[in-house]
């Protein structure tokens, strides 16, 4: 099976390059908690309804209700607010500023996000990432369900984690880029319901093989 460079590069040949998230940790921040259990296109719909630009102080300014109306369209709109409102207040403590943030070590930050309420562990090696610059492998249920297919047997997250880091780079836009190409290959390749037509990796993905037999290797065969 491939290492975990060798899936990047075939994921960055087919895919990239990667796109990053917003370059304002704040706004990372909000889309991060925004995008629990709903499509990147509603988070988008939203940050774009907003009638002011998405700040600390914007939001802090609105009534609970108000939040609450505004951020509807991403689904459990209560729960959600609510998060973004401690968020908010955490940032506060340290001035909304960033640069006051980034000192911290990578642990010690990511206990700060975890003891949020609202925020669990793929939430805060989002913003871990893409907000605060820190090198996290993010494992969400795309990577997962790729990693199962492929034939790899990790029965925790940080084991999954550690297949990453052992083998890249710690830089945190690698993580960030690795991140957004798993979730591209999970959308239009390894679904629910994978199209393996054409995928660039069927001859190396043990539920493809196991499904249609060694000898029959073809891209004119779709797996449903």
């Amino acid at each position: 099976m491939p290492d975990a460079l060798e899936i990047y590069n075939s994921l960055n040949s087919a895919y990239g390059p990667a796109v990053w998230w917003s370059d304002d940790a704040y706004t990372v921040m909000v889309e991060a908690i925004l995008v629990q259990n709903t499509t990147w296109s509603s988070v988008v719909k939203v940050i774009k309804a907003l009638p002011q630009e998405l700040t600390p102080l914007y939001i802090s300014s609105l009534a609970d209700a108000e939040l609450e109306s505004l951020i509807r369209p991403c689904g459990f709109a209560k729960r959600k607010s609510m998060t973004i409102i401690h968020i908010t207040d955490w940032f506060r403590q340290f001035g909304y500023d960033v640069e006051k943030i980034t000192p911290l070590d990578k642990n010690e930050l990511r206990n700060h996000l975890l003891s949020i309420k609202g925020i669990g562990n793929e939430t805060a090696d989002v913003m871990l990432v893409y907000a605060f610059h820190k090198p996290s492998f993010v494992v969400d249920a795309y990577t997962r369900r790729f990693l199962m297919r492929m034939g790899y047997r990790f029965n925790t997250d940080d084991a999954i984690k550690n297949f990453f880091d052992g083998c890249l780079d710690y830089n945190y836009r690698l993580y960030g880029w690795y991140h957004w190409l798993l979730l591209q290959h999970g959308m239009n390749r390894c679904k629910k319901t994978p199209t393996c037509h054409g995928c660039i990796f069927k001859n190396k993905c043990e539920t493809f093989i196991s499904t249609v037999g060694i000898s029959n290797l073809s891209d004119n065969i779709n797996v449903p």
